[in-house]
């Protein structure tokens, strides 16, 4: 595939990009560039190959879910500027 001055012109237009006609044609070459190394990656042999998201394999380290301080509800609630049945009280936003 090969890149023109209109067609750089027309990715600048859809792209909300302001460019002259220099700038247009100092980038024909630079995105024909680009384009011949996306093609030499579609030449490479990738059977066999499987997808992966690292080039390392990547774990979560989990710890296990434990609750250590509950039944603090109070205490909580006592930094709140309004309380009720246990939760917080918020004016409302949404008429």
């Amino acid at each position: 595939m090969s890149v023109d001055s209109a067609t750089v012109k027309k990715v600048a237009s859809l792209a909300r990009i302001a460019i002259t006609d220099a700038d247009a044609d100092r980038l024909v070459p630079e995105l024909n560039n680009i384009l011949g190394w996306i093609e030499q990656l579609g030449e490479v042999d990738t059977k066999g190959v499987e997808p992966m998201t690292a080039v390392i394999p990547n774990t979560l380290r989990l710890r296990d879910d434990v609750v250590t301080e509950g039944g603090q509800r109070d205490a909580v609630l006592a930094n709140a500027p309004q309380g009720e049945h246990g939760f917080f009280t918020v004016p409302k936003v949404v008429e």
